[in-house]
């Protein structure tokens, strides 16, 4: 049968039809046939075909497609003799796998329905990114291919200047390719970068794209350090199983000794766990640099699913030593917080049971004695989904036990329940109305002649209960005025604010430690709180007013939004100290405004000054700006007294900058300056080169500060990064961690 003519690849459609129905024929040779193409299924197109029926050959030329057990070939021309099972292909052959890999070749003999044979210049897509190429393969039925004189990438290649030869590939005389158990050999490999060999080994194997996570070792980390000196940092990945791993990362440095750091994940159905431990030994530590120190740490977080809407939980972090996870760059956190808990959640109400252990690890710290163990504190919220009343109810139950070694040990129990009924009058007002009442009850115990309560008066020696009450109302009207703009997509909102609370003096009696109201500073995010003090320690009491306002401007490409606001006393509260901006009649004036305009920038300025004299007690401002690869980050911050009495800075700058140049290439750029001190924290540069499969990085780090008996210190760290192209290739940053944290 001769298909041929402008109608040669409709009649290449009927010529497979009838191949199709022979094979399935009720002959001998139709069952032979059956069994060489596994199923018996193949089907054929071309511009022209011929079947030899004595010979039981199908040949086809011109853009040729042969599907046989879903894997489809493509070629100028192609052979396939039904009686062997040979399909004998050449020109612009490409080979499509059910898995999605693609392979091309030359020249191509294929059997056993294109699962086995020869290939001459092959080539293959693996996965997403992987890239492989040999002069001949040869392909088993167990998904096997063995190729001579191959070359492995994960890098992007194209026929333009600069970009044929790729960052990085492996070149080796034999290499195997294990498509089961997705694995690829080599024997005499050698590495190259940029077209030059860099590395030679008799023996290498890595993962195929397609892992998401497989066992071996991950990218290293070099440096030198005025601490700790020359260092790498070589970490180990153990995949266990699909959900559970393991890594283990080594630290060897000159002159500060050797740490060892573990990781252990497991994810399982909603919840997980992780758990990081670290230890090591320093022959060189503490103030004098000759002390002979012992360091380990624990960090952890865990959420298990119990029965039903029952969660137990923990977060863990703690170490031995106040500045071992500074001094190996292991954590800049300063105030370690541990928990356990046990939870459930319906509906809208809640109930937990929590304890808190404390771990202070800055300069000068609060003792191991006084830090107080919590031991438990007890939540319970309840908020029916009915509304009572027209309004919504919910109830509150608290309690807690707090010991120390040194100081005063509390118990405590308080109820509250409030009431609020939201109303929106025919002119677009909003009125909200809140009836709240609490009380608490407390047991103390003090064995510290010291210890002061909430105002500052004396904590009676021995044990003795407190208890105290407090109602209130409150009134909250809202009348947001909406305009449109001329324009489509801009809008202006300008909403005035007043808040009414009718509230009894007093509420704080004697002898009431200040366990956890110790936090409180007046700014926007609570001007409008009808109990803007955190914590149950300390009641704001009194018949008070929260006046302001708040603008938004829209427009099709982002906002600016302002908000001001004021607080009005009958008289002072003594709880607020001068300090705060609140001990007065009326508070200082706070406020932010926001200017954003995503992706490109955003600017946020929060202000606190005294309305009496416009004397500015807190200023703070925030930029953040990126252009296609650039990006800039900027902080301002003139913190309160009240900031400063937290041993934190009174007057700092931060700013930090990543410059993409010409191709591939980015310089980084970090400082942060106490202005108070005119003295420099903390400064970072580096440059890098980074495309789709290879970052290199070098970055210089300076910490001008002495924590402790870790003196201020320099170093210097070199990345690199190879990526394998897998589907586990995570975004790793090309710079080091800088040495501090913009708010």
């Amino acid at each position: 049968m001769n298909a041929r003519g402008p109608h040669g690849y409709r009649r290449g459609i009927i010529a497979a039809a009838a191949l199709l129905s022979t094979l399935a024929a009720p002959s001998a040779y139709a069952a032979d046939a059956a069994d060489a193409a596994l199923t018996g299924k193949v089907l054929m197109r071309a511009d022209q075909i011929t079947y030899d029926t004595e010979q039981s050959v199908v040949s086809a030329e011109g853009h040729v497609e042969l599907d046989s057990d879903d894997r489809i070939m493509l070629a100028d021309k192609i052979t396939y003799n039904q009686k062997s099972d040979t399909v004998t292909a050449s020109g612009n052959i490409s080979v499509l796998a059910p898995n999605g890999d693609v392979a091309f070749a030359d020249r191509v003999v294929l059997t056993h329905g294109m699962r086995a044979g020869v290939l001459d210049g092959f080539k293959a897509l693996i996965g997403r990114t992987g890239r492989l190429a040999a002069v001949r393969a040869v392909r088993t039925t167990d998904e096997i291919t063995a190729a001579t004189r191959a070359i492995y990438t994960p890098c992007e290649i194209c026929n333009k200047p600069g970009h044929r030869t790729p960052s990085w590939q492996i070149k080796a005389g034999h290499m195997i390719y294990d498509e089961k158990h997705h694995r690829i050999y080599y024997r005499d490999a050698v590495l190259e970068m940029f077209g030059v060999p860099v590395f030679y080994t008799p023996y290498f194997s890595h993962a195929d794209p397609t892992v998401k996570h497989e066992t071996g070792i991950l990218r290293p980390e070099f440096g030198t350090s005025s601490t700790i000196g020359t260092f790498v940092r070589l970490p180990y990945y153990i995949a266990l199983t699909d959900s559970r791993d393991m890594t283990l990362s080594p630290m060897l440095t000159t002159e500060g000794g050797d740490i060892l750091q573990t990781e252990y994940r497991e994810r399982w159905n909603h919840g997980g766990m992780w758990l990081q431990a670290s230890g090591g030994y320093n022959p060189n530590g503490g103030l004098s640099g000759h002390e002979h120190q012992w360091y380990s740490s624990l960090f952890g977080s865990g959420r298990i699913p119990l029965a039903g809407i029952w969660r137990a939980g923990y977060d863990v972090q703690l170490t031995s030593n106040d500045t071992f996870l500074k001094r190996y760059d292991l954590s800049n956190e300063d105030n370690l917080v541990n928990d356990l808990f046990i939870s459930a959640v319906s509906g809208r109400s809640r109930f937990a049971i929590t304890s808190y252990f404390f771990q202070d690890l800055r300069i000068p710290h609060v003792s191991a004695g006084v830090m107080p163990l919590v031991l438990p504190l007890v939540e319970y919220n309840y908020e029916p989904d009915r509304l009572l009343f027209g309004g919504r109810f919910r109830f509150d139950l608290s309690g807690s036990a707090i010991s120390r070694h040194i100081g005063v040990d509390s118990q405590r129990i308080s109820t509250e329940m409030r009431w609020q009924h939201p109303l929106v009058t025919d002119g677009g007002q909003l009125v909200t109305f809140t009836a709240d009442l609490r009380g608490d009850a407390f047991h103390v115990t003090n064995n510290d002649a010291t210890a002061t309560d909430l105002l500052g008066r004396p904590i009676p020696f021995g044990s003795r209960y407190v208890s105290r009450g407090q109602p209130y109302l409150a009134v909250d009207w809202r009348w947001p005025f909406i305009r449109n703009g001329l324009a489509s997509g801009n809008a202006l909102v300008v909403e005035p604010i007043v808040q009414m609370i009718a509230a009894p003096y007093g509420g704080n009696p004697a002898g009431i430690p200040n366990e956890n109201s110790t936090d409180f500073e007046l700014d926007e995010t609570d001007i409008f709180s009808l109990d803007r003090l955190p914590g149950y320690s300390l009641w704001e009491s009194g018949p008070r007013a929260n006046v302001g306002f708040r603008t938004e401007a829209f427009f099709p490409t982002g906002s600016i939004e302002m908000l001001l606001g004021e607080v009005f006393r009958l008289k002072p509260d003594p709880i607020f100290a001068t300090v705060s901006g609140f001990s007065s009649k009326s508070s200082d004036i706070v406020g932010r405004y926001t200017i954003k305009f995503p992706p490109y920038f955003s600017l946020t300025h929060r202000v606190d000054f005294d309305s009496g004299d416009g004397t500015v007690r807190r200023n703070e401002v925030y930029f953040n700006g990126s252009y296609h690869r650039s990006s800039l980050t900027v902080s301002y911050e003139q913190l309160s007294q009240q900031a400063i009495l937290q041993n934190l800075p009174r007057e700092e700058v931060n700013g930090e900058a990543t410059i993409g140049l010409f191709d591939h290439w980015a310089v980084y750029a970090a400082g942060r300056r106490d202005l108070q001190t005119h003295q420099m924290l903390s400064s970072e540069f580096g440059i890098g080169w980074e495309n789709d499969c290879l970052g290199l990085a070098i970055a210089y780090q300076r910490q001008y500060t002495r924590t402790g008996d870790l003196p201020p210190s320099t170093s210097v760290f070199l990345r690199i990064i190879p990526k394998f192209g897998s589907e586990s290739d995570r975004s790793e940053a090309l710079f080091p961690q800088h040495v501090f944290s913009t708010p």
